[in-house]
């Protein structure tokens, strides 16, 4: 009788002869397994394919099948392995793929030979990222404070930001400000702050980080000039530019501190595109949408400004979403993925550039398990089970 062998996330664990033996008998079929694909605007090698041209479907980063998470900003790409290694790729002229030096990439290249990294963030021009034992680190351009240092000194090669190990998670804005999240629910906030995107109470630049409030139940954030975070209790807040109304407070007047959106605590997953829009999954699935509306981003077969949050279609099964410029991409609890908005690069991964301004399916996998797509992005990286 065949020996049944235990899997582990997203695959099986099993020598090589116990895997030969078992597909060889036809018992045990090889389970598909995470690969990293990535699609649309190419310029500086950001998709990491080898090439530095726009592609308009999804394309596989290299033949690996260990990735587990990732971060693509406006030129610049990274991801971590599951066996923690980091590796980054595409434009390096400020440092920010943190190999000390500034050379483009247009293929995965492992930064340094670490095996304890746990999140990352890469926005416009500089990278932020944490590790299993709790600290920070950042690297790139510091012109703004962004990389939390205590200065504006530009670094090409991972700095730790001060001694502290509770840190958890890390998120950057498209306008050189960064934020993290501490294993206590404390959210901080540096960098550029000139429309009181951090959230302190005023637009005062700051290059090292400050706690936002004395709250301690920060669940996550995303970012772009304006924030959207949500807390433990389900309740959904933000701060910071305002022009598109996508600080969905029914106007267009800039916060520079946080504002709950309504008074519902259903909240489960948001976005920010970067560019005035913004998204929220709500815990029964249903998706919203709210801000610029320029290139259809909000998926309301539309391109009206909405300044509170407007349900997009009647569906109930959305799991995942997250804004780029101009662009949005979700995946619903079937496993599909889909896209809507501005496409001049292909980023909607449709295999066209046609800009859609209501959700359409992106081939027909229903495999699809993340999606890492950020604020001033113009491009896709996601992960899928093939």
């Amino acid at each position: 009788m065949p020996i049944s062998y235990p899997y582990i996330q997203y695959g099986g664990v099993w020598t090589t002869s116990q895997a030969t033996d078992a597909v060889a008998s036809g018992t045990w079929a090889v389970p598909p397994q995470p690969h990293l694909f990535s699609w649309g605007q190419n310029t500086n090698g950001q998709l990491g394919i080898g090439t530095a041209t726009n592609v308009s479907s999804p394309n596989q980063v290299g033949t690996l099948t260990t990735w587990s998470s990732g971060s693509i900003g406006s030129a610049s790409t990274a991801a971590i392995k599951s066996d923690g290694t980091l590796w980054v790729w595409g434009k390096n002229a400020g440092g920010q793929l943190g190999l000390n030096n500034t050379t483009n990439y247009s293929s995965p290249v492992q930064l340094g030979a670490l095996t304890n990294w746990l999140s990352v963030a890469t926005v416009y021009n500089h990278t932020l990222a944490t590790k299993t034992n709790g600290t920070l680190w950042s690297w790139g351009q510091n012109n703004a404070g962004q990389l939390g240092l205590g200065n504006t000194t530009a670094y090409s090669s991972p700095k730790q930001v001060g001694n502290l190990t509770n840190w958890l998670s890390v998120a950057g804005g498209a306008y050189y400000q960064s934020y993290a999240i501490k294993t206590d629910g404390t959210l901080w906030s540096w960098g550029r702050n000139d429309l009181g995107q951090l959230g302190l109470g005023n637009t005062t630049y700051y290059s090292s980080p400050k706690q936002v409030g004395a709250l301690t139940n920060w669940l996550s954030i995303k970012a772009g000039s304006s924030v959207l975070a949500l807390k433990t209790n389900g309740t959904l807040w933000a701060w910071g530019q305002n022009t598109y109304g996508e600080l969905a407070q029914n106007n267009t007047t800039n916060y520079s501190s946080p504002k709950q959106i309504g008074v519902l605590t259903i909240w489960a997953a948001t976005a920010f595109g970067g560019d005035g829009h913004a998204l929220a999954i709500s815990t029964n699935g249903t998706l919203w949408a709210w801000g610029r509306n320029n290139t259809g981003q909000l998926g309301l077969g539309n391109q009206t400004n909405y300044s509170s949050p407007v349900q997009v279609g009647a569906l109930t099964n959305w799991s995942i979403v997250n804004g780029g410029s101009g662009f949005t991409t979700a995946i619903k609890s079937d496993g599909t993925i889909w896209s809507w908005g501005a496409n001049a690069s292909g980023q909607l991964g449709l295999g066209n550039t046609t800009v859609y301004s209501s959700p359409k399916q992106i081939g027909g996998l229903t495999t699809w398990v993340n999606i890492f797509t950020s604020a001033g992005t113009n491009a896709t990286l996601a992960i899928a089970k093939t």
